[in-house]
């Protein structure tokens, strides 16, 4: 719960528009946030290192996701185990998960940034990177490598704050790391001659804050449904929760590796300018999405709860006005994507006349994507919180694999560059008719 002009919002609720948009509210600030991350470090590369410099921080950025999206699989997945416990009146249980959760995040963080050092070179190579490109790539990654467990860990909590009861606490905190990233990238960059090591500390240093400041709180005595207790490792809990954030994780990795590829379409049809045009269109793109996953993210322990509950008519309600939700933000994205277009690409790469209109071209296919993105993705975060990580999965595997890869692969064959910026908007739509089916064939088995 939280409190806001003196109104106590809980998860056991009856959620009006105002009342579900107040409790979601933070976890999308928080996503979008995070977003910004990669925003800030783009304008200060672009604008005071260089467009090569530029290139190479678009290139690198999938690789390092897909190593932080573990944060999302224990966040989103441990938030609707711990949810329904919670609805079932389990406190203690609860805790034990939590507790559980954390611990291993960091095991995998640390794990994972070695596996990082070992790979980083031949994977950079692997996927065309060579020469100067190459070697900006290596500088950023090699900081940012040591950030990841602390990465894992601001993914895990962004999700796990809604789940606490403690959506505002999270974004304060959420908010105070995209500024820490913020500052230090102006000072490291554009005052301080540190080049891309500095743009990538500046990342690093903000992820520490958003992962390690909530140990701290949940750590001692708090005012939050959770805190950090004594526990073991539970197997069959451990695999419920990865099964549940499998789609989460799965949608990450997905989301990354279809990025790689388009990177390598890109240097195919477009070279160096098709890259860094397709970064301006994804920090777009990673700020709109972050909107629709931080309001499926923050609805989650709502409808996990009340399921736990056993309140079907408060989850039927809660599905009907998130939908229609999604709806408005659809159309509002759509049309800001259009007009912030311009000022957008001319803030990032307005130095290079020939770059910009590559890049206001493709905003102008790109955007509408942006129509239909919501609706797979709450759908997927639907059936998380449900706790049936097997259709989660599916749709999301639909959404940011199968889908993006077909299109992406064929649709260059028959329209060449603007085979590319389509190739997402098909796959957005095919996505929303998928996860609109399984909306409706779902809808006895949980009586929503």
């Amino acid at each position: 719960m939280f409190k806001n002009h003196k109104t106590i919002i809980q998860l056991s609720d009856h959620f009006d528009y105002k009342r579900l948009l107040r409790f979601t509210f933070p976890s999308i600030i928080m996503l979008i946030f995070t977003s910004i991350y990669g925003v800030v470090d783009g304008f200060f590369v672009s604008n005071y290192i260089g467009k090569t410099a530029f290139t190479a921080v678009n290139f690198i950025i999938p690789m390092l996701m897909i190593l932080g999206s573990v944060g999302f699989m224990f966040g989103t997945g441990g938030g609707a185990l711990i949810a329904l416990t919670l609805g079932k009146g389990k406190k203690e249980k609860a805790n034990e998960f939590f507790t559980m959760l954390v611990c291993l995040s960091l095991g995998f963080g640390i794990a994972l940034t070695v596996l990082g050092f070992l790979f980083l070179r031949p994977t950079l190579a692997f996927l065309g990177a060579k020469g100067q490109l190459l070697e900006d790539c290596m500088i950023y990654g090699r900081v940012i490598l040591l950030a990841i467990p602390a990465s894992i860990l601001q993914y895990e909590f962004q999700c796990l704050f809604a789940t606490a009861g403690k959506p505002q606490l999270g974004l304060t905190i959420t908010v105070a790391a995209g500024l820490t990233n913020a500052v230090l990238d102006a000072l490291f960059v554009a005052i301080l001659p540190w080049g891309l090591e500095g743009a990538a500390a500046a990342t690093g240093i903000g992820q520490c804050i958003g992962g390690i400041l909530p140990l701290f709180y949940f750590a001692r005595p708090n005012t939050s449904l959770l805190r950090l207790t004594k526990a073991r490792f539970d197997k069959r809990a451990f695999l419920k929760i990865c099964t549940n954030g499998s789609s989460e994780l799965m949608s990450n990795i997905s989301s990354s590796l279809v990025s790689m590829l388009y990177n390598v379409q890109l240097l195919r049809y477009a070279g160096e300018n098709g890259i860094a045009a397709y970064g301006v269109l994804m920090y777009v793109n990673f700020a709109f999405l972050a909107a629709y996953i931080g309001f499926s993210v923050g609805v989650a322990p709502v409808i996990g709860y009340h399921y736990g509950a056993g309140n079907f008519d408060e989850l039927k309600n809660i599905r009907i006005k998130s939908l229609r939700i999604i709806i408005i933000f659809s159309l509002l994205m759509f049309t800001s994507s259009l007009l912030s277009a311009r000022p957008l690409a001319s803030l990032f790469v307005g130095y290079d006349e020939n770059l910009l209109e590559m890049t206001l071209h493709g905003f102008s296919i790109y955007s509408f994507s942006f129509l239909f993105a919501g609706f797979a993705i709450f759908g997927s975060g639907f059936f998380t919180a449900l706790n049936d990580g097997l259709t989660s999965a599916l749709i999301s595997s639909l959404r940011t694999l199968i889908f993006q890869v077909a299109a992406v692969l064929f649709l260059p064959l028959i329209w060449q560059l603007n085979g590319i910026w389509v190739s997402i908007v098909a796959a957005e739509l095919l996505s929303a008719l998928t996860a609109g089916i399984f909306l409706i064939i779902k809808r006895k088995k949980y009586y929503y």
